[in-house]
């Protein structure tokens, strides 16, 4: 059997000395972008690798062109799971401390667009893991490197400019997965313009999930994503965040209802507002 958008943490737990299972640890925090190793050092799950979200798996920023997370290159992806051990038929798990809405969710989305399926989130993340009185390891581990072979789908991605010509068009649905009061312009303090792409429906990634951190229902899920959709075909959806992270919990949370997957604007906000003539709205 495999897992390819979340799993308990009961299942992960009785497959800890399977070799043919890769754990990443991806947890980071934007206000100390060193803080994850820090935490995975401390205790992580027994045999989880780890995964930096600006080092290992995004790409360089380009002040006043890229987002504040650019997608790595093919080539620096690839590099990044062959170091990590991921070869075909590997199930790979990936965690955060964040419900899978931070790096995790990169791990996830970035996997499947290099056309490896078998990756699932933690359900509930590290929170839950601990919770649930599992055993932890601290120090840093490794696996032997291997050859992943990435098999882009650009068809997953779209570019500021496709988003700009459809953001208004009735025929297509633009969701922005932070949360409500970001997308509203309010209580922003992490991109230096408020607000967001006119044209979008919020979408926060945090109605995604249960007060204990784990994800709603599929029932609840399909419901939701019924409502912001209005019958838009999948082909013709795009999310966005902030910095093209935390939109993939959204992405995550359509497959996990049913629906089908939607595509990324993988630059979000952060690469918008990069270009004064692109609209603003609050």
């Amino acid at each position: 059997m495999s897992f390819n958008t979340i799993i308990p943490a009961a299942e992960l737990v009785i497959h800890l000395d399977d070799p043919d299972w890769v754990i990443v640890d991806s947890r980071f925090k934007l206000a100390n972008p060193d803080q994850g190793l820090i935490d995975y050092k401390a205790a992580h799950i027994p045999g989880a690798v780890f995964a930096h979200l600006d080092d290992d798996l995004s790409g360089p920023i380009i002040k006043g062109v890229t987002g504040r997370h650019p997608l790595p290159s093919v080539e620096k992806a690839t590099a990044t799971f062959s170091r990590l051990g991921i070869g075909a038929g590997v199930q790979v798990v990936a965690y955060d401390d964040m419900a899978g809405a931070l790096a995790a969710g990169r791990v996830w989305w970035l996997l499947r667009w290099l056309g490896h399926d078998t990756v699932a989130i933690l359900d509930g993340g590290w929170q839950e893991w601990v919770r649930n009185g599992y055993a932890i390891r601290s120090g840093a581990e490794s696996r032997s490197s291997c050859g992943f072979v990435s098999h882009p789908r650009n068809d997953l991605i779209v570019t500021a400019e496709d988003v700009d010509a459809i953001r208004k068009d009735a025929d297509y649905r633009v969701l922005d997965a932070r949360t409500a009061d970001r997308f509203r312009g309010e209580n922003e303090i992490i991109d230096p313009i408020p607000g967001h792409i006119p044209g979008a429906i919020s979408a926060p990634y945090t109605d995604n999930l249960k007060p204990d951190g784990t994800f709603r229902e599929k029932k609840d899920l399909e419901l939701r994503y019924k409502q912001l959709l209005g019958g838009v075909l999948m082909g013709r959806v795009v999310c966005y965040c902030g910095s093209g992270v935390t939109a993939t919990h959204d992405i995550l949370a359509m497959i996990m209802a049913g629906l089908g997957e939607a595509r990324l604007y993988a630059g979000s906000y952060s690469e918008w507002i990069t270009d004064p003539k692109r609209p603003v709205e609050k």
